[in-house]
């Protein structure tokens, strides 16, 4: 049965129901939905709605809301807009339907009964599987052996195990180069890294994640996790984790969920680290092909536009960023570096370009060292799923991944698209953190879903000892799934793990208080069988001994000669020096990434410590990430990007020490306990391979890799690959170019003095540090791609113990506060890092002589791209490095009149910062303009340089926490929902205000666990309760009001006069929702989406003014910095300014500034008594200075003005 909710000209929302429902939970849905009952069995119109046999993550989460709220029976919940709303659409992703009628949601199509196969090498080619001949014998012989034929489940399921994707045949295979066969295989290159320099690693090559030796630190968790509890602080040993996973095949496809289930998937990896560990921040990276985005970008044309198979670059780089962003954001990940790349290139008979895409996701995190490694599991262990449904998604993924895109029937490329529920999986990590913080975790071993589903997850937590699956205890959210796809399926957000029976009880007490879906799917065996049992049909769709399915076909072999290829020259004319650096700086590898960072969470968790954006314009310019280990403020991880894949098309060696080159002048600027040795890579390798000459290119880039890592030593104890990087069209085949992303990680031992980009007024003068060692190259530079060319020749380091003696120097200035400022030289080159060291301020400029850096002309000379810093300092750095054999040269000090005056020899050059700014930042408008709503892009443009931070903090403020003895402990709680991320920032700054702080899960308040008696203090956290389905807080509004328990405990709470609240992003939303800040209104306000259209994430100001407020008794009249990240942010109020008490604005009234368009310019709402608060900017994560993304340098404080706000509410319930 179907019913249909709407208005006339909105969206039509269609309810699929199991049974009649009552009026009461008519009432609640149309409240829900705020549109009434249709109770007609048809609509007409034409609408765009999702495909009937793909249920959507919004759909999941609006039938769970349903739920929370009392309403059993609703099926699926889908949303259908009039076509005239909704021209374009994604048909990957969504369908036009002519009318809408009671059969929308129908899919006719039986489960498949198993299948015995007869043909193997047939049913390989029909179904796309990439099986080669030797595993098609292979199988063959197994069918012999086993006296029976294989089943489609085992065909397929050895397909995706042993897929190249999850196997890497190519990186464990024997190479035979020019017809010398190498010693070492591509794994073993990477692997004496490790062997050379274990330095700090704990595990390597054991998980998809790497962990290396932490530092003791500062948990801090409830006390209890399956039910309300106090949070609580005891020192832990930590370890690091370090991850990155490449998602290419799906992202071409399909952008949007492809990137978004990239970064989940990478999540997930550290996740699963070990017994389980705790991801902390992340990072991204997209490559595409030339967007095209305005119509002045002539290197642009030199390669045609392709007839793209699913989706333009241009499509990608939207809805890729979109997808990535939008799964960090909702799950509580903040995104703190990462790096973009734009390539096509067409020379004789050669095309090159990302036509296959690069989307990689990676990330650093953090464990306990007591559970670093997995244990074994036992006979009469039970092997267990968290997560969500099966659905007919990422069918074959890993095979279809392995080959180039375009070679396969099209139908089977589509059948890997991904479905994304972040959400979901925030449940499920919030689970395995619990686990984790017990400090007696009961989880064996764990494994991520990803590539392969239940069958390779399932498989390797099992392969050491074999194991029962019963088919019919998997969730199924398609009743059409055969046995095969509910075995092979790659649906997202699930874990794999084993517990002893004994634990069994506590994992379930927890997975429910936090929503988390949980299966007892099976049990381990110690007979090394590998089954699936379908008890239902009574069949095993599998039935192997581990070792058939993991196989044993012959290794792979590699054979390949080297193949020249002769780039032409670069032609240079010193006369177009202006016009080459407007070209170079509005290509999106060096333009502005303002369109990237102004929509993912940087500060989400409250440990940010440094992200992208800097100085008082708080542009994007730092390559280095930091996010803090515990909110001690101390110690931490650092984390930088590094690559250069077309300085690798001239010599692929060089692109690879390049790369790691350019990942460690990223990272240098985070304080490195123990110097360079403690820095640990991961290698991410997207290569064409079984393409003449490719496999020869590429293994000359995993050896020198190798060398090089070893010749600093450092180690490389994590990676992957994806070695199918080339597009195919009927016209013909784009190659991507060789590539290797290297991610680096390391143990930050000072989180308070990581050096930023942005020259500082005081800093001193400037210095050129070259790490190259060698000329001045432009082969592979940017500048060389503005003018159509790759060029002959590139640069490399020619000394790695040069190198490192300087990065360690660096390093040890960085200790001492000598340096003031620092920027590396990559894209763009010279002069592009110059001008960037100014752009974050309103005054800063240079004054320049370069004539010691030699170099055969000025555009060599300024557009060389050679590995190399720029350093400001107050100290002789000249001196002190020379002082150690290191060469470094002075080349000028700063001024303040926003030009660079620069000297070479004879000829002298003045820079407009101002206007190059303009340009540099154009890029960034024009894309943006793409993904932002009623022309905000351009009013962002206008003002991103009028809106510099300035500050007035309070004059009784401190720097340092209150430190009076409190008379006694009052209790605080801190409310959460599923899809809640903001808990721990917001407990922490509660606890050092003297509150004790209780976690608090609306599970608990619902069920009565919890009723908020003896609290006074209560905090509604932010995040994306239900992924802000159905409009942000909607459903967590609906869990209070419509579950008793739930709602007398609320409304007791504020009916009493001795209580305090206040309710932060999500949480501010919630409150307004409710109505609890204006009960007097009969009209209340109401949140509304930004006027941008999407989720803003700034570093932000306010105005403190005088109001009721309570909590911010004191700050009246100043002026203070604030994170600012959400989507439904809009303030809109239905009386006169007068009529409320609105405690805090903006500090300009104008976007970015005001980041959602609230009317009144509020950014906070007080109740008229000062007792309840609400805001939609963060001060939780902004508590301490190093949380800020613009600290004033004059104030040494130990936290921030905001926690005054907390110390207020002790007081005043205190007295």
């Amino acid at each position: 049965m179907i019913l249909f909710f709407g208005k006339p000209k909105n969206p039509i929302t269609a309810l699929q129901i199991e049974t009649k429902l009552e009026d009461v939970a008519i009432e609640k849905i149309v409240w829900l939905l705020d549109a009434p009952w249709l109770d007609k069995e048809s609509i007409s119109g034409t609408f765009i709605g999702p495909r009937a046999t793909m249920i959507t993550p919004w759909s999941t989460n609006a039938v769970e809301i349903t739920q929370n709220m009392g309403i059993q029976g609703i099926i699926r919940i889908e949303e259908f807009t009039p076509s005239q709303n909704h021209n374009q659409f994604d048909p990957m992703l969504f369908e036009k339907y002519e009318g809408l009628s009671t059969t929308i949601f129908d899919v006719n199509i039986d489960p498949e009964s198993v299948i015995e196969i007869k043909d193997i090498s047939t049913y390989n080619k029909k179904e796309g599987l990439s099986l080669n001949l030797e595993e098609v014998n292979y199988l063959e012989s197994l069918s012999i052996g086993l006296k029976r034929s294989l089943t489609d489940s085992e065909v397929f399921g050895f397909s995706q195990v042993n897929s190249e994707h999850c196997r890497h045949k190519i990186f464990n295979g024997t190479f035979i180069i020019d017809g010398e066969t190498k010693p070492d295989s591509l794994f073993k290159l990477i692997k004496k890294t490790s062997k050379a320099h274990p330095n700090t690693i704990v595990s390597a090559y054991k998980d998809n994640v790497a962990f290396v030796k932490g530092v003791n630190i500062e948990q801090f968790a409830p006390s209890k996790p399956d039910m309300p509890s106090s949070y609580v602080t005891k020192e832990v040993k930590s370890i690091i984790s370090l991850k990155a996973e490449t998602h290419n095949f799906p992202t071409t496809v399909e952008p949007f969920n492809g990137a978004a289930t990239g970064s989940g998937g990478e999540i997930r990896d550290r996740l699963a680290g070990g017994q389980g560990s705790i991801p902390l921040a992340g990072t991204a990276v997209y490559m595409t092909p030339y967007s095209r985005v305005s119509d002045n970008r002539t290197w642009e044309n030199a390669f045609p536009e392709r007839p793209w198979r699913y989706q333009t670059p241009l499509d990608i780089l939207i809805k890729a960023s979109n997808g990535a962003s939008d799964f960090g954001n909702k799950f509580g990940q903040p995104l703190i570096a990462g790096s973009l790349l734009t390539f096509e290139h067409q020379e004789k008979e050669m095309q090159w370009g990302y036509d296959k895409v690069v989307m990689l996701a990676g990330g650093v995190g953090m464990g306990i060292a007591n559970q670093a490694l997995k244990e074994k599991p036992t006979a009469g262990d039970l092997i267990i799923i968290l997560g969500g449904d099966n659905y007919r998604i990422g069918m074959g993924g890993a095979a279809v991944s392995s080959v180039n895109t375009g070679t396969l029937d099209n139908s089977i490329e589509l059948n890997a698209v991904q479905r994304s529920n972040p959400e979901m999986q925030k449940r499920v990590a919030n689970t395995i953190r619990a686990l984790v913080e017990t400090g007696e975790n009961p989880i064996v071993s764990i494994h991520d879903h990803g590539a392969g589903g239940h069958l390779n997850c399932l498989s390797e937590l099992v392969e050491e000892t074999g194991g029962t699956i019963y088919i019919n205890q998997l969730p199924i959210g398609d009743p059409t799934l055969s046995s095969k796809e509910i075995i092979g399926n790659e649906s997202q957000e699930r874990m794999g793990l084993i517990i002893n029976p004994k634990d069994q009880e506590f994992l379930q007490r927890i997975a429910a208080r936090e929503r988390a879906p949980i299966y007892i799917v099976g049990s381990v065996t110690e007979d090394h069988q590998f089954i699936f049992i379908d008890d239902k049909n009574e069949c095993k769709p599998i039935d192997l001994h581990l070792d058939a399915l993991f196989g044993s076909s012959p290794k792979t072999i590699i054979n390949d000669k080297h193949q020249k290829i002769n780039f032409e020259s670069i032609a240079l004319d010193e006369k177009l020096l202006f016009g080459y650096l407007e070209k170079v700086l509005s290509l999106e590898a060096v333009a502005c990434k303002d369109w990237l960072t102004n929509k993912v969470d940087r500060c989400v968790s409250g440990r940010v410590a440094q992200q992208q954006t800097v100085g008082e314009l708080q542009i994007p310019l730092s390559n280095c990430g930091v996010v803090a280990l515990d909110y001690k403020g101390k110690k931490g991880i650092a984390t930088a990007i590094g690559h250069a894949p077309i300085p690798g098309l001239i010599d692929p060696a060089k692109g690879s020490v390049l790369a790691i080159a350019e990942s460690l002048t990223n990272i240098i600027w985070a304080p490195i306990s123990g110097g360079l040795s403690s820095v640990s890579l991961s290698a991410n390798w997207m290569w064409a391979c079984n393409n003449p000459g490719e496999d020869a290119r590429l293994y000359d880039a995993v050896e020198a890799c190798s060398d090089f890592a070893i010749a600093l030593g450092i180690n490389i104890p994590t990676g992957k690959d994806s070695l199918s990087m080339k597009q195919e069209y009927k016209q013909g085949k784009v190659t991507a170019p060789g590539t290797v992303i290297i991610s680096a990680g390391a143990p930050c031992s000072d989180i308070t003095k990581v050096v930023t980009p942005d020259l500082k007024e005081k800093g001193g003068d400037l210095f050129y540090l070259d790490l190259s060692g060698g000329p001045f190259s432009l082969g592979g530079s940017s500048f060389a791609q503005t003018q159509n060319k790759i060029g002959s020749e590139t640069s490399t380091i020619s000394d790695p113990d040069y190198f490192k003696r300087s990065f360690n120097l660096i390093q040890k200035f960085i200790g001492e506060n000598k340096i003031s400022a620092g920027h590396d030289i990559s894209s763009g080159g010279i002069i592009t890092t110059l001008l960037e060291m100014c752009f974050p301020t309103v005054t800063a400029g240079m004054n320049l002589d370069l004539t010691s850096l030699k170099s055969p002309d000025i555009i060599t000379l300024l557009f060389s791209e050679n590995s190399g810093i720029i350093l400001q300092s107050n100290h002789d750095l000249k001196m002190l490095l020379g002082q150690h054999g290191i060469t470094c040269n002075k080349i000028g000090s700063t001024t303040e009149n926003q030009k660079i005056e620069l000297t070479y020899y004879t000829a002298r050059h003045e820079f407009d910062v101002i206007a190059l700014r303009d340009v540099w930042y154009s890029t960034s408008v024009a894309l943006d303009a793409n993904q932002t709503l009623r022309g905000l892009a351009q009013e962002r443009f206008k003002n991103y340089k009028n809106q510099a931070l300035t500050y007035v903090f309070p004059e009784q403020f401190s720097g340092s926490p209150k430190n009076k003895i409190k008379s006694r402990k009052i209790k605080a709680a801190v409310i959460r929902e599923q899809g809640s991320n903001s808990e721990r920032e917001m407990a922490y700054a509660l606890q050092l205000a003297g509150f004790e702080v209780i976690d608090v899960h609306m599970t608990d308040l619902i069920t009565g666990r919890e009723t908020l008696e003896d609290i006074q203090f209560i905090a509604a956290v932010g995040g994306f309760s239900n992924s802000d389905v159905l409009g942000s807080a909607k459903g967590w509004a609906g869990s209070f009001l419509y579950n008793e328990k739930a709602k007398i405990s609320l409304d007791n709470f504020f009916k009493r006069e001795d209580t305090l609240s206040i309710g932060v992003c999500n949480g501010c939303q919630l409150f307004v929702t409710l109505g609890l800040l204006t009960p007097e209104h009969e009209e209340k306000p109401k949140m509304l989406h930004n006027e941008s259209g999407k989720f803003e994430c700034h570093f932000t100001a306010v105005n403190i003014k005088k109001s009721s407020a309570i909590m911010l008794k004191g700050l009246e009249g100043s002026r203070l910095g604030i994170w600012a990240a959400h989507g439904e942010g809009k303030f809109h109020f239905p009386k006169q300014e007068a009529s409320y008490q609105i405690p805090a604005t903006y500090h300009f009234d104008s976007y970015p500034a005001n980041p959602n368009g609230s009317d009144y310019n509020a950014a906070m709402l007080s109740s008229q008594d000062g007792r309840h608060l609400v805001m939609m900017p963060h001060l939780e994560r902004s508590t301490f200075p190093w949380n800020w993304g613009y600290y004033p340098e004059n104030h040494k404080d130990k936290v921030s003005p905001w926690l005054m706000a907390f110390e207020n509410a002790y007081d005043w319930l205190d007295k």
